[in-house]
């Protein structure tokens, strides 16, 4: 078996290609029954410019499916729950939204968390005061999302990026209970609990009995959130990065293997379907 130990933060150039040593990324499943949780953005579908542009390939989809009709698949992502199930469009997965809030089990009720239900009204206040401050702002974009608020800025200039994260800070300030998380062109403002992808990815393995050593936990991503789930995974499962390190010459990571695309991203997987 491959070695899966942990390793610590590593620029994404000297991770594997999981393509190109297919060998060895069979090796580290060590013959267990893959686990798979994949993000969307930037994982199953490229970034894009606004966050309802990223629609999902009917390529992509038919891969996904395929691949779950055999083993366990679950979607974490970002996004609010009911929007990342509409675009995958598969209803026999599993969906943990809003960084694993808020879970779907299919058969099962939604489980969510009630602790940060009493976050609703700083949610509130704190929307409305990014819109109040970001609009302005051209290219600036305000995503309200059930447990969390996005601060977008891909579209905004370098010029205006400095008014951008002055403002951003002032809100901040006025709301303690919140934290922020780094994204790709994105700031995160998300209830100060500590809960991740990561633990999200754990909390599943038990729920869906698949802790035992016959399963190997995976996890594929691209995004800075997604290094929490890498870095649980370490010494127990096989993560995957989806990054060019070509494009990203300073980017570290906990991933196990790494892709360059999203449609290597879906390669991967298409040769992974029994």
């Amino acid at each position: 078996m491959a070695d899966t130990t942990a390793r610590g933060l590593r620029l994404v150039a000297d991770v594997p290609a999981a393509l190109a040593d297919y060998d060895a990324y069979t090796a580290a499943l060590g013959g267990r029954t893959p686990a798979i949780f994949l993000d969307y953005d930037g994982t199953l579908t490229p970034i894009v410019s606004r966050p309802e542009l990223a629609v999902m390939s009917d390529e992509s989809r038919a891969t996904v499916d395929a691949l779950a009709k055999k083993l366990p698949v679950a979607v974490v992502s970002g996004r609010d729950r009911p929007d990342v199930e509409k675009l995958v469009g598969i209803e026999s997965l599993i969906f943990a939204g809003s960084h694993g809030f808020d879970i779907h089990v299919p058969g099962r009720e939604a489980i969510g968390s009630d602790v940060i239900e009493k976050y609703t009204p700083v949610l509130d206040k704190v929307d409305a005061r990014l819109h109040e401050v970001l609009d302005p702002i051209p290219g600036a974009l305000v995503e309200r999302k059930r447990f969390s608020i996005a601060a977008h800025y891909r579209l905004v200039s370098d010029e205006d990026y400095p008014r951008f994260r002055a403002a951003l800070d002032e809100v901040e300030a006025e709301a303690p209970d919140l934290k922020e998380k780094l994204g790709k062109k994105v700031f995160e403002l998300q209830p100060k609990i500590d809960w991740d992808k990561g633990k999200c990815v754990l909390h599943l393995l038990q729920v869906l009995g698949l802790e035992g050593d016959e399963y190997v936990p995976m996890f594929f991503g691209d995004d800075v959130t997604d290094e929490d789930a890498f870095r649980e995974l370490q010494g127990r499962g096989v993560s995957v990065i989806c990054a060019d390190p070509a494009a990203d010459l300073e980017r570290k990571t906990y991933a196990t293997f790494r892709v360059d695309t999203v449609d290597d991203v879906i390669g991967l997987l298409r040769r992974m379907t029994p």
